[in-house]
């Protein structure tokens, strides 16, 4: 007999969602990173010139003054009262500097309007020197900025589409200074895990020393785990992090149920547990009819003209059956007892808040 393409859907995720799966591992380098190792903020100040009238206007100062100072460095002097232009922009300019960058790569910067010009749709950015956080220079900006976008107006009506006053400058940074290798002539690295757990760092060292075939990593606190570099890596220390990061861990989670009420979407996560528990839902819809009825009396009599109010109520409610959820159920089977009683993802935050005020619930409930 041939299933149909319908049924092995179905089949296929029931043994997703009950069948108990085997752990799988994660690589290290998914779950923490080497101390040092990571990327760099740099910011800087520039000019975005060649805009179609839609640059700062003459209430912003600071914008001409800088162009004056560039065109002065440029041998070029000029009054500041003399200049009226609207085709240039005053932006900031930032990027991130990612570890063992080198001299002559290329960065992808984000420019963001400081003043109130219209639109950076079409402009150039002039030469922009990136700062780090110690105030040295790290890379230079410049190039044709991207803003995907359009604006466009009149007196009495305006069109625009996406966000006119930021853009992107791709591999529009060159990186003139280095960073120093933190790597280079280590005994000792230091990993920090993306989150902090005792399970989770504790599989990790195990993972270490069993690979290594000694005490290379030991644990001082749940977020991190200190390693030696053993004898026979002190000069390969690259080598010795490279196989460091392709080990698998099978990393521990919190047991947590995300529920978003404006989305009505619900995340449960793998190790979470309910108490034993009997769940009923049903609605109740009650409506309220009013048809009045006008009593008008006869032509030239004496009677009054009189309303009658009349009302209909109607009461319907579902019937739904009591669904039990035994002590200890898993992810696949709490999800199974609740499809039971043909819950929406809606109804079903109302039912998991019900079963964590009853107690009843062994996991973290987050609502956003």
């Amino acid at each position: 007999m041939r299933l149909n393409t319908k049924t092995c859907c179905t089949l296929l995720l029931l043994l997703l969602v009950l069948v108990p799966q085997f752990a799988l591992g994660a690589r290290i380098k998914d779950i923490a990173a080497f101390d040092g190792v990571r990327e760099n903020q740099l910011i800087g100040y520039g000019l975005v010139v060649g805009l179609n009238g839609t640059g700062d206007s003459d209430q912003t100062k600071f914008p001409v003054q800088s162009l004056v100072g560039a065109l002065e460095r440029m041998g070029i002097t000029i009054n500041r009262n003399d200049i009226t232009v609207k085709n240039i922009a005053a932006v900031m300019v930032t990027a991130q500097l990612p570890p063992f960058a080198k001299q002559g790569n290329r960065l992808d910067v984000l420019v963001s309007s400081l003043g109130d010009a219209k639109s950076l749709a079409g402009g150039t950015l002039m030469m922009a020197p990136l700062k780090g956080a110690d105030s040295q220079v790290y890379a230079v900006a410049q190039g044709a900025v991207l803003t995907n976008s359009f604006s466009y107006g009149g007196q009495a009506a305006s069109a625009m589409k996406n966000h006119p006053t930021a853009g992107t400058v791709p591999g529009g940074a060159l990186i003139e200074r280095e960073l120093p290798n933190v790597l280079a002539n280590r005994r000792e690295l230091k990993l920090n895990l993306h989150q902090s757990d005792f399970t989770t760092a504790s599989r990790v060292a195990n993972a270490i020393n069993e690979r290594f075939q000694g005490q290379v990593a030991t644990l001082t606190d749940p977020g991190s785990v200190q390693i030696a570099v053993p004898r026979e890596y002190e000069n390969r220390v690259v080598e010795f992090v490279a196989n460091l990061e392709r080990l698998e861990v099978n990393p521990d989670v919190l047991a947590r149920v995300v529920m978003n009420e404006r989305t009505g979407t619900i995340v449960m996560g793998e190790n979470v547990r309910i108490s034993t528990v009997a769940v009923s839902h049903g609605n109740l819809t009650v409506v309220v009819k009013e048809t009045p009825k006008v009593s008008q009396p006869q032509p030239f009599a004496k009677g009054t003209t009189t309303v009658v109010p009349r009302t209909d109520i109607r009461v319907a409610e579902e019937k739904v059956n009591l669904s039990m959820v035994r002590e200890g159920a898993n992810l696949g089977e709490v999800v199974r007892a609740l499809n039971t009683l043909g819950v929406t993802p809606r109804d079903l935050l109302g039912i998991m808040q019900a079963i964590k005020a009853a107690g009843a619930l062994n996991a973290e409930l987050s609502v956003m």
